[in-house]
């Protein structure tokens, strides 16, 4: 039933703060736009899609890390950690070797939504077995 993620949302009150927080993370402006509701980036050698909705059209309230985390691959995650903090991000979770290959860590960004990174070999793997 299900075939793959299509899309992560995260939601931000203020959709122009987040828009400018996450283009400079990215390096780049989101490729969709509806203007005052939704920004979305493709990333990633598979693009995936990485959209921030505006608060006001959450199903729920927000503002509070919960919930499931998605972890976004990443070389070093370290690394990694030490930029997201730099740009303003809080730590939501350390440095944690899961396994043999597989690091994790997590921050929660200005707008109260939890971003993991994660370094895996399979992600590397997975991306060169689909013509990555």
């Amino acid at each position: 039933m299900l075939q793959g993620m299509a899309t992560h949302n995260f939601f931000a009150a203020d959709l122009d703060a987040a828009r400018a927080w996450y283009s400079d993370l990215f390096g780049a402006e989101p490729y969709f736009v509806v203007e005052g509701g939704y920004i979305e980036w493709r990333l990633g050698p598979r693009e995936d899609e990485f959209g921030i909705v505006n608060a006001a059209y959450a199903p729920h309230p927000t503002g509070t890390p919960a919930g499931s985390i998605t972890f976004w691959a990443v070389d070093d995650v370290a690394a990694a950690l030490d930029d997201l903090l730099a740009r303003g991000a809080t730590k939501h979770d350390d440095v944690r070797e899961r396994g043999p290959g597989f690091v994790t860590a997590s921050v929660v960004d200005p707008f109260g939504n939890v971003l993991g990174i994660m370094e895996n070999g399979h992600f590397a793997e997975g991306v060169r077995g689909a013509g990555g």
